[in-house]
């Protein structure tokens, strides 16, 4: 008997590409029928995003020279092939991008419980689908309480702030070992895959994985 493979995934909540990634990954696990286990990394877009957040496609125009045109484009797209994978990206023209620096200290805390996974896809879910602000402790607590968490505990550990350098610590983890951009997909802690590369390249690297443990 094989164990698992051990994926680890650096990503950030308000990453589209990131869920496109971890779903494809997803579909992989399905179809070759190889157990994974996944541990979640955080890593921040937008460090310096103010609380209050900014406009969506008035902050990719700016940071990514985005034309409205080229967002609209990349939106149909997204939104095309997160139904695909049965993941809802529901963009809006007042969507708005948010600090998620809170959104990572929930996973983080959540990993203790065991529920770091449940707490990852909830966020991406209450931003991408139901464009929830994931800054805001409120909206945080719900989430808690949505996977089985206490959510006036969830909401006293964000505002002490009690894991924000451990979370600052796992960033600097990652940074340093070369990781800028995500998603970044280390397997087996040695091989690193950034961005979505889709269900058959995950797929080989499964079966690739799976095949070594057993030689």
């Amino acid at each position: 008997m094989t164990t698992p493979i051990r994926v680890d995934i650096v990503s950030d909540v308000v990453c589209p590409w990131c869920a496109i990634g971890y779903f494809q990954l997803a579909r992989a696990v399905r179809d070759t029928d190889i157990k994974i286990e996944v541990h979640w990394n955080p890593f921040e877009l937008n460090p310096a995003m103010a609380q209050e957040g900014e406009n969506l496609r008035a902050h990719l125009a700016v940071k990514y020279g985005t034309t409205p045109e080229g967002s609209a484009t990349a939106r149909t797209r997204l939104t095309e092939m997160g139904a695909a994978l049965g993941f809802i990206f529901n963009y809006a023209d007042d969507m708005r991008m948010y600090n998620t620096f809170r959104a990572h200290q929930l996973i983080d805390w959540a990993e203790e419980q065991a529920r770091a996974h449940e707490a990852k896809m909830a966020l991406l879910a209450a931003f991408f689908t139901d464009r929830r602000d994931v800054s805001d402790v409120r909206v945080l607590a719900e989430l808690a309480d949505d996977i089985g968490l206490d959510p006036r505990a969830a909401r006293a550990m964000l505002d002490s702030g009690e894991r924000a350098d451990a979370v600052r610590e796992k960033q600097r983890f990652w940074t340093a070992r070369g990781v800028q951009g995500v998603p970044a997909m280390i397997f087996e802690r040695q091989h690193l895959v950034t961005g979505a590369q889709g269900e058959a390249t995950y797929a080989s690297i499964l079966k690739q994985l799976k095949a070594a443990q057993a030689a």
